[in-house]
């Protein structure tokens, strides 16, 4: 037996329905409009020097602010197994790894401060304890990849090296032994257990398009951020240049 509520018969208010309609379409028209005319008049902000609007960088930092109070070094990306890993590896850019590099010239230059400079080989990384990553690689680009890493974890790196008050400043500066591709990352990402100097993908020594002899591999950032063929590391209190927050990117670019 139906009740009274199912039983009773509904009926409807075209004109009311049609005011309603009207409003909703006035409503939606206004803040279509006020959207367009604030990002035109965003976009036509003169951009400082990093190649972006002012507010925008505001917006970006403002983020990097929350997202660094809410960081924990201890939160590790998702690991996964080398059988889930691609045999084929992307590659995310090749700025500062060009075919005129001569491995055999290279060295890994370490500037603690102005007049000390640590010059360190292929083969003194390899003779420490080796770490290998399995993770998500997360390009800028919208693709991602369950890839396999070798390396030196970055923390052991600066023990090894006695870099305790290198470590202990904001960021770490790497730059490509052409100068032409540079990063700036915060040292509390660096010093996060899955960051390393990395010398081998899938088992095997890095190939040249993919930062050989030695790259980063920091898997609490974007693909940005993993610079290929490391020539230079050095430390700052100091936001170092970013190759790719000067086109307008994000300089944090966490995950």
């Amino acid at each position: 037996m139906k009740t009274n509520w199912e039983n009773r018969e509904f009926s409807t208010d075209e004109k009311s329905f049609k005011k309603a309609t009207v409003q909703s379409f006035i409503v939606f028209s206004l803040l279509f409009l006020a959207g367009g005319t604030a990002w035109l008049w965003l976009y036509q902000q003169p951009k400082t020097a990093d190649n972006v609007q002012p507010a925008l960088r505001a917006g970006y930092v403002a983020n990097e602010r929350l997202f660094s109070k809410f960081y924990s070094a201890s939160k590790e990306s998702k690991s996964f197994t080398k059988e889930e890993a691609v045999k084929k590896v992307r590659v995310n850019g090749n700025v500062g790894v060009g075919n005129d590099f001569k491995p055999d010239n290279w060295i890994l230059k370490v500037a603690k401060k102005p007049g000390d400079t640590l010059l360190i080989t292929l083969d003194d990384i390899k003779a420490l304890h080796k770490t290998e990553v399995i993770f998500d690689f997360k390009c800028v680009e919208g693709w991602s990849q369950v890839t396999w890493w070798g390396g030196v974890r970055f923390g052991d790196f600066l023990k090894k090296y006695n870099l305790a008050a290198q470590s202990a400043m904001n960021y770490c500066g790497m730059v490509t032994p052409d100068g032409k591709y540079y990063v700036g990352n915060d040292l509390p990402s660096m010093l996060q257990p899955q960051t390393l100097l990395c010398y081998e993908m899938n088992g095997k020594s890095l190939p040249n398009n993919q930062g050989y002899p030695l790259r980063l591999i920091i898997p609490v950032k974007y693909g940005i951020k993993h610079l290929k063929r490391i020539g230079i590391i050095f430390f700052s209190n100091e936001k170092p240049r970013d190759y790719w927050a000067e086109q307008g990117y994000d300089y944090y670019s966490g995950l």
